[in-house]
């Protein structure tokens, strides 16, 4: 009985100094914190979550209050409140902070915000009084939706600068910084009332600050796209990038460089290869103590981004010249790397399984970088593969081509949240019943998502979408430009893609960090379209005021009934003439057809001028076609045209004294005109 009773007494010490060696851990917040809109906050909450996730070796406390805020003055200061009491009593090793979201109110921010940066550093040395060993997180702030009904009138704007004050404080203040918005952003479902996470996006910021104290990032991982027989961009300093354990060092090996990283407290490492010379094949080696990551098959050479809708997606397999094409496609100086979707957006309504993986952003089918044969050409985009071809032929460096386009794709879906938060918030409210989207592409989602319950089920089609899916997982890698196919989803309103378009490019550079890159698209076809007329002069116009792009004419390969026309090459090749000329300085490659330049009206006529002019004629030999001038009244009459002296004279028995002209202005056109090169104008309208 001694024995027994000596063994208990044993046992209870030995569980009271383990439960005195234990790591406190409080989690200091707002609502957010304390779980307000959870079904369960007791086994939901994300501190609760958070204690699962480290163990016994931590006593995990929550003392968030709904409402409070960090600004003192504030309406409801946490400083005034026993849960801060309770939390300095508590004197917690770790110190987690999420405060700042209530400070977005008007109430404060616009009243306060000078005292925010001040009043945080007094909170953080109280905790710090409290316990001078404390280790202090603070995070940036959770995301706050398009959704919420202050976002315009002040809510979006004062969220970005409270994001900035606390990094400064987390500088300034020497405490660790986590990330609380980025996990959440692009996954709006997980904030149903669009500011308080749900149980699934609490169980983001539990795992957010798991790996924030024990520096847990699961090991080393680089991104999905670097595997065998990719291509690296050559010829400019390269970023290679990836996650590790806090703290790891991380060695990059290739072309006889070695280099070294240490991961920060955030689990990123990068580092800068020397521009590789174009060929191969290299191997990149990438390593910690504890993992080693081998590609082999590395080629460095020119790649390229080819995206857009289902004319950028058309198989080589469909293309009128398959037959001829695909038999000799072998080429191991090509690579692809072929984003396909798991489910394409037929008419047919998705199953749970489907909608759940969509919300989770998992669209896009797991794939590798694999060496151009005819087996694997055959179905990849048809446009990017004679893109491609061209570039290597003339250019005789490896070229990696990275295809992400999905079929019937609206602009809106390519462009990052932010910039249309910013930009263009309303297309992002209620998008399925909004106007600015065309009928055929919320029809078609709503069709596909008709059997979920979930309000904010998400759909490729979704503004911001696609971007998230298919070019976030893309990791900034590196890339010489962009080849683009898209327009169809969008031709039912012509300026509202004027300005997406104009954000779709300047949010592709801004995500690639240059403002630069080339960008090279395809004008629409022809086709039976009453808006496509419009639209495509839209977008010659659109070439002529954004910098560092081209517009390759594809209006001579429509087809009156398919909006699929299988002459892909030329469109391909058309493409490359633009990178050739502009990007890869081939002078003698003209990158285009004759592009309106100006007109001069007189003596009843108009005198029209163009740029790549050079040997005007047309595509048939028969005389120019497709051309009308209206007069004052804006009727429009055909008109004759002849070449003369390096332009094109216009005119019609019918309007003496034109004041417009336009060319090609049919949805479906049979314009001929064409330079020496054989490439066809652009349809437009002049005045």
């Amino acid at each position: 009985m001694k024995k027994i009773l000596l063994l208990f007494v044993c046992l209870f010490v030995c569980w009271v100094l383990s439960a005195q060696q234990r790591i406190k851990v409080a989690c200091v917040g707002n609502s957010i914190t304390y779980g307000t809109g959870l079904s369960d906050r007791a086994t939901q909450s994300y501190p609760v979550k958070l204690q699962k996730l480290l163990g016994e070796r931590y006593e995990v406390e929550n003392f968030g209050k709904p409402g409070a805020t960090l600004l003192n003055q504030g309406h409801r200061p946490y400083t005034r409140q026993e849960e801060y009491r309770k939390a300095l009593d508590f004197a917690g090793d770790i110190v987690v902070i999420h405060l700042g979201i209530n400070d977005t109110d008007p109430r404060n921010w616009p009243n306060y915000r000078d005292f925010f940066v001040k009043d945080y550093l007094k909170l953080i040395d109280t905790f710090r009084e409290a316990n001078p060993a404390v280790r202090i997180i603070i995070a940036r702030m959770t995301p706050i939706a398009d959704r919420h009904p202050r976002f315009e009138s002040g809510t979006r704007d004062w969220h970005d600068e409270i994001q900035l004050a606390i990094e400064t404080i987390a500088k300034y203040a020497q405490v660790q910084l986590i990330d609380f918005h980025a996990p959440l952003y692009p996954y709006p479902f997980m904030l149903p009332d669009a500011v308080h996470p749900d149980k699934e996006g609490a169980a983001v910021l539990a795992k957010t600050v798991y790996e924030g104290i024990t520096g847990d990032f699961g090991g080393l991982q680089m991104p999905e796209i670097y595997t065998d027989n990719m291509v690296l961009q050559h010829g400019r300093l390269l970023t290679i990038q990836g996650k590790a354990d806090a703290g790891e060092k991380v060695t990059v090996s290739i072309d006889r460089q070695q280099l070294q990283a240490v991961t920060g407290a955030d689990g990123k490492w990068a580092v800068d290869v020397r521009p590789l010379k174009a060929g191969g094949p290299y191997t990149l080696t990438v390593s910690t103590e504890k993992r080693k990551l081998v590609y082999e098959n590395v080629l460095a050479g020119e790649v390229w981004l080819c995206s857009g809708q289902s004319n950028m997606e058309f198989y080589l397999n469909w293309s009128a010249t398959a037959a001829q094409d695909v038999p000799q496609a072998a080429n191991s100086n090509i690579r692809f790397y072929d984003m396909k979707a798991r489910w394409r957006t037929d008419a047919v309504e998705w199953d749970a399984s489907v909608l759940d993986s969509l919300n989770h952003l998992q669209y896009y089918k797991d794939t590798r970088w694999t060496v151009c044969s005819p087996e694997t050409a055959g179905n990849f985009s048809a446009v990017a593969y004679y893109f491609g071809k061209k570039l290597q032929d003339s250019l005789q460096v490896p070229v990696g081509l990275i295809c992400n386009a999905i079929g019937g794709s609206p602009t809106e879906a390519w462009i990052d949240r932010s910039t249309l938060e910013y930009r263009f918030p309303a297309i992002l409210r209620n998008w399925m019943q909004n106007d600015f989207i065309q009928d055929w592409v919320r029809g078609r989602a709503a069709l596909n998502v008709k059997k979920s319950f979930n309000k904010l089920q998400r759909h490729p089609y979704e503004p911001c979408y696609l971007y998230e899916s298919g070019i976030r997982p893309l990791e900034q890698f590196p890339v010489k430009g962009f080849i683009w196919y898209q327009g169809e989803s969008n031709a039912h309103n012509r300026e509202t893609h004027e300005k997406l378009f104009r954000l779709l490019v300047e949010s592709w550079r801004k995500n690639w960090g240059d403002a630069e890159l080339p960008f090279y698209f395809v004008q629409l076809s022809s086709i039976d379209r009453p808006s496509w007329t419009w639209f495509r002069d839209s977008q010659r116009r659109l070439m002529a005021e954004i910098p560092h792009i081209g517009m390759a004419v594809s209006s001579d390969r429509g087809d009156s009934l398919d909006v699929h026309p299988k002459q892909k090459r030329e469109v391909g090749e058309r493409l490359a003439a633009w990178a050739l000329n502009k990007t890869y300085g081939y002078k003698n490659v003209i990158p285009s057809g004759p592009l309106y330049k100006s007109v001069v009206f007189s003596g009843g006529a108009a005198y029209i001028s163009f740029d790549y002019a050079e040997k005007l004629s047309t595509s048939d030999g028969k005389p120019v076609r497709t051309f009308e001038v209206a007069g004052d009244d804006g009727l429009f009459y055909p008109a004759q045209a002849v070449v003369e002296n390096g332009k094109i004279k216009v005119w019609s028995d019918k309007v003496k004294e034109p004041e417009t002209v336009r060319y090609g202005w049919q949805p479906f056109t049979r314009a001929n005109l064409v330079n020496g090169a054989g490439l066809p104008a652009s349809t437009f309208r002049a005045e």
